[in-house]
Order: C-alpha cells, then sequence, then structure tokens
C-alpha cells in the first residue's frame, strides 16, 4: 500500500495532504524519516510514525452506498415511529448518513462511520456535486430553467444558489430534469422547485462526486469501491 493512502486511512490528513506531510519529514517507517512520495509500506508488518507516535488503521471504518426508498427517515431513530435508512443496514457498527435526503426522496446516500469523510462531503468549501432527476408535471419553460440556473429567489427574499439544469425528456406531458447543486442547503432542490411555482413528483439523487447510484436496488446497498473512495480521501 501506498504510504499516503495509509495516512489518510489513518484518519490523518486526506491522500493529497499526506503527501505534503511526507515531503516535510513528519513520517518515518520502521524508525527512519521517509520523504520519497510513492512509497509502497506494508500496513501489517512495518511501523509508521508520525510526529514520534505510531499510527495504524482504523480498520472500522466502513463507507456504504444505499438507495434509499421513499417513506423512510435519515435518523437513527424516530419518534413518530417512522421507518428509517438504518433498517436497512447492518446493525453491528456505529453508522450516521452524510447529510440527509427526506422523507419523499430517493435514491443515493451514503452511510459511514468516518467524520472526517463525512465532513469532506458536506461542508461546502469543499463543493461536492450532487446530482438529482426531478420529475414535474407539464412542460417546463426555458425561461423557468433560466431561472433555476441562476438562482431562484425565495418569497422571504432568499437567493439559492445557482445549479446545473438539463431537461431529460419530455414525455406524457411529464419533464425529467437534470438538477446539478454543489451547495446542500436543506430541501434545496424542492424550495428552488416551490420558488418557481412547480409540484415535484418524484425527487431522486443519483450522484455525489463521482459516486454513482447506478447498479443499486432501491433499499439495498453496497460499500464503496477504493476507486470511489479515492475521490475523496
Amino acid at each position: 500500500m501506498r504510504l499516503n493512502k495509509f495516512l489518510s486511512l489513518c484518519g490523518i490528513s486526506s491522500r493529497r495532504k499526506a503527501d505534503d506531510l511526507i515531503k516535510s519529514g513528519k513520517i518515518k517507517v520502521n524508525g527512519k524519516v521517509q520523504t520519497e512520495l510513492g512509497l509502497n509500506i506494508n500496513e501489517e508488518k512495518d511501523d509508521i510514525l508520525y510526529d514520534g507516535k505510531k499510527i495504524s488503521i482504523k480498520d472500522n471504518f466502513l463507507y456504504i452506498k444505499l438507495n434509499k426508498p421513499k417513506g423512510y427517515i435519515c435518523s437513527n431513530k424516530d419518534e413518530k415511529g417512522r421507518k428509517t435508512i438504518f433498517e436497512l443496514l447492518p446493525n453491528d457498527k456505529k453508522l450516521f448518513s452524510v447529510g440527509r435526503l427526506d422523507y419523499n426522496t430517493e435514491g443515493l446516500i451514503l452511510i459511514t462511520n468516518d467524520g472526517n469523510f463525512a465532513n469532506k462531503i458536506i461542508h461546502p468549501s469543499y463543493e461536492i456535486e450532487k446530482e438529482y432527476i426531478v420529475t414535474i408535471k407539464g412542460k417546463i419553460l426555458e425561461s423557468e430553467m433560466a431561472v433555476l440556473r441562476a438562482g431562484v429567489v425565495e418569497k422571504d427574499g432568499k437567493k439559492l444558489p445557482k445549479s446545473k439544469v438539463k431537461l431529460l425528456n419530455f414525455e406524457n406531458n411529464i419533464s425529467r430534469l437534470s438538477i446539478v447543486i454543489d451547495q446542500g442547503q436543506n430541501r434545496q432542490i424542492r424550495r428552488m422547485f416551490d420558488a418557481i411555482g412547480r409540484t415535484i413528483i418524484l425527487l431522486k439523487r443519483i450522484r455525489i462526486g463521482n459516486i454513482r447510484l447506478g447498479g443499486v436496488q432501491r433499499g439495498k446497498f453496497k460499500e464503496l469501491t477504493d476507486r470511489e473512495l479515492s475521490y475523496f480521501i
């Protein structure tokens, strides 16, 4: 395993920032300072020290993508007795959702027990794209899409962030659109369409960064691949 990947899996830093730590001479491998980028180590046999302290991979980290159905909430418990997404997941680890999807929204949600990973997705400074498929009645107008792209203004005067908007198809008096945002304000997509007087029939998230929902059936989950994780670590 490469040393920078090992440092990221230990929760020390992102893989990119790990290279800076290595170059600065803060990492020792088997008692010797290592400044070589791309160095391969044996994570099971080598002793790795960061600022003089031995570090190891937190092998209890778990990264899951779930296809959330409608009718589930993204909390561990609910005082109203509604179903939660954690009923669909392994119950032998303490997990939390990375952000939320509301009760009537379905699609991709990430589940983990790694706070650093979650922060990289949620924090606005990272500008991680989220893509949604929105279904509405009637044909959406080009002028309405222009307003969505520019950032709609709500009744209270608050302007929502800009977004990327693309009409996918119009059939049987139904419009399907792709909406891409890089901020995650509460109920942002629904508020955008409320502001232009449109009611959403179906809202589904299909992508977060490079992680896509494809191949995961509704109510099912998969662990993230190394390739998917590498986008964030």
